[in-house]
């Protein structure tokens, strides 16, 4: 049996702000509807940014449990940050953390508020 992953959704109060912070930051392609926004970028599933209304964004760090967030990998990890601050992330821990840059790694979040993580390779 064969499976690919297909989509990432992505819940967001505001859809139009969330799909342009993914597109600025990772390009692509958009289209739009009244309530999901799709991008496609190549080499990656479609990232499907969906209206939720009474969307919470999770808490970073988080107490209990956590819900799923995206780990992108990079050649150029301070571009890479560059990148992601220019189209609209905030960083969720200090660039200087030293338990982060032994592994070299940042967190992020979206304007949704979903975390990311930049993890240099």
């Amino acid at each position: 049996m064969a499976l690919d992953l297909a989509a990432i959704n992505i819940d967001a109060a505001d859809p139009d702000a969330e799909s342009t912070f993914w597109h600025r930051f990772l390009g692509g392609s958009i289209t739009r509807t009244d309530n999901h926004h799709f991008l496609r970028v190549d080499g990656f599933p479609a990232l499907v940014i969906q209206r939720a209304p009474g969307h919470v964004a999770p808490a970073w760090p988080q107490n209990g449990t956590q819900q799923m967030h995206v780990d992108l990998t990079t050649d150029d990890l301070a571009s890479a940050d560059r990148a992601a601050l220019e189209a609209g992330a905030r960083r969720l821990q200090p660039v200087d953390d030293a338990d982060l840059a032994h592994r070299g790694s940042r967190i992020y979040a979206s304007p949704a508020g979903h975390p990311f993580c930049l993890r240099a390779v």
